[in-house]
């Protein structure tokens, strides 16, 4: 397996956050009794990853049918991963459970639309989709990031009792940074090849 579906698998599970969405689903799915969580927690997120597999079938098609040139997409995917990566540095004041309010057991939102198949992972998807030699590489990141997405929430209770909310925190803040440095150098890979599209038009 090469270094770039690595690398994009580690992108997008950085950007699917399971450490950060921990408190988010337990608070959700709190009143829901543990056999039937876990049962909910896997339905969503295979409904994520047929979301994010369809994105990946057609996500460079509608790039090349926008007539997007790469140096654009490198631009784009550098700025998108950047603010997410911030925001996992500096977190927005407030509960981000609280901001999803669902009556009884919930279906496909929030648990799989936008916690895990949310708009920069899907972004991410369709911007990796032009960079990977074909469909299938790019699959198989997304399985590489989705695997271990699936258990860390399936043992989210346990994980939380072991590393604490600070635990959580420091954590979700370490991938943010990684995050950034990834899209500083997704970035400058975007400003290199408009240099040389440049000097080969001049």
């Amino acid at each position: 397996m090469n270094t770039p579906v690595f690398g994009t698998a580690f992108s997008l599970f950085i950007l699917m956050d399971p450490i950060g969405n921990i408190p988010i689903y337990l608070t959700i799915l709190k009143k829901i009794p543990l056999k039937r969580r876990l049962w909910i927690i896997t339905r969503e997120m295979l409904i994520a990853l047929a979301i994010i597999v369809l994105f990946c079938l057609f996500g460079r098609s509608f790039l090349n049918f926008l007539e997007i040139s790469n140096e654009c997409i490198y631009l784009a995917g550098g700025i998108i991963l950047f603010i997410m990566g911030l925001k996992m540095i500096f977190p927005e004041n407030g509960s981000l459970a609280s901001s999803f309010s669902v009556d009884g057991e919930p279906l496909i939102f929030p648990l799989a639309i936008p916690l895990v198949a949310g708009p920069a992972v899907l972004a991410a998807v369709m911007i990796y989709g032009s960079q990977l030699d074909s469909f299938f590489p790019l699959v198989t990141a997304v399985l590489f990031a989705w695997i271990p997405s699936v258990a860390i929430l399936l043992s989210a209770t346990y994980l939380q009792k072991w590393l604490g909310e600070k635990g959580i925190l420091a954590i979700e803040r370490l991938m943010g940074l990684i995050l950034i440095l990834i899209a500083i150098n997704m970035f400058l890979q975007g400003i290199s090849l408009f240099q040389i599209g440049r000097k080969i038009l001049s």
